[in-house]
């Protein structure tokens, strides 16, 4: 199964023997477990707003100001302790590269710590923490990395930064990114990927109720009656509390897509033909081929952030070598 749309010295993807397919691919890279070997992070806690902070778990190489710092966003409802945020980790930390697992707000154990929600229009939040390492740490080279929902985020904040970026700006990576926020929605509300929406919304219901007993004067749990689905959570919910005036507003907003042709450093998005509910659509596709900056690899198997091959000589997290491996360059 080789690469859709890539530059000719991409690397093919070939799915691990009887892992074929998105959904077995997609469940298989969730439930498959793996050791996390990582070293004690540095625990920083950075304001991104006032009064709001969010969890970095840092991880420095003894020359930190030298090494390439990538900072790893995890995607809805995950964590700095996702799977595919330690396996990236791992793999960077070998290559000698310092990495920054940053929890979104509210994420990691983090919900007493902000009286907003998370949202995907949170790109500002992504640029805190690159200023805080640039102007705390001296870093000189700084890459953003994001997954699924962090992928959007991180590619908006390229893009919106633009040719006004920090100068130690160098890379971004963004696997199966969220970018087009609209579509992807409606895409995990068919039939087939109930069982993801479920999930999600089943998360996504205790962390509101959560808030609202951590916040009472901020969020009134009422406001799941009647909500069956994401579209339905980020109309009544998200946008509601986020300042937008509805999911359409807050879809249309938040939305990489509406920036990736401004990204001005080398980029790097990787995509799975099969991924179950993110979608890509025209018009964005010809906004990224348009850039040439950015390297888009379509894969006709992989899932959603799962690539899993055979593990020749490596754990056969293909996506994540293939990050690493981009980043190496920087």
């Amino acid at each position: 199964m080789h690469d859709l749309q890539s530059t000719s010295e991409a690397p093919s993807f070939t799915a691990r023997r009887l892992l074929r397919g998105g959904h077995l691919q997609t469940l298989a890279g969730f439930f498959l477990l793996r050791g996390s070997q990582l070293p004690v992070p540095e625990d920083r806690y950075v304001e991104v707003a006032a009064g709001v902070k969010i969890l970095c778990r840092c991880h420095w190489q003894a020359d930190r100001r030298n090494a390439l710092t990538i900072l790893v966003v995890h995607g809805l409802e995950g964590s700095s302790e996702s799977g595919y945020v330690i396996g990236v980790t791992q793999k960077g930390l070998v290559a000698g590269m310092n990495v920054v697992r940053v929890n979104q707000r509210n994420c990691g154990g983090t919900d007493h710590l902000a009286p907003t929600l998370y949202n995907s229009s949170l790109s500002g939040d992504v640029a805190a923490v690159a200023r805080n390492v640039i102007e705390q740490d001296k870093v000189q080279r700084v890459a953003l990395v994001g997954f699924s929902m962090g992928g959007n985020l991180v590619l908006k904040t390229a893009g919106e930064w633009g040719r006004e970026a920090p100068p130690e700006f160098r890379a971004v990576a963004a696997v199966c990114p969220a970018m087009d926020l609209a579509a992807s929605a409606d895409a995990l509300h068919l039939p087939g990927n109930r069982l993801y929406e479920q999930y999600f919304m089943v998360k996504l219901r205790q962390r509101f109720r959560q808030k609202a007993k951590l916040f009472p004067g901020h969020f009134d749990a009422k406001r799941l009656r009647g909500i069956r689905s994401l579209r339905d959570f980020d109309d009544k919910i998200t946008a509601y509390y986020c300042g937008f005036q509805g999911a359409v507003d807050y879809y249309a907003r938040a939305a990489a897509s509406n920036v990736v042709g401004q990204i001005s450093v080398p980029g790097l998005i990787l995509h799975a033909a099969n991924d179950p509910f993110i979608r890509i659509l025209p018009e964005t596709r010809r906004k990224i081929s348009a850039n040439p900056n950015v390297k888009f690899i379509e894969c006709a198997d992989g899932g959603h952030c799962s690539f899993l091959a055979e593990a020749n000589g490596y754990d056969g997290r293909w996506a994540e070598r293939q990050v690493i491996d981009f980043l190496r360059r920087f």
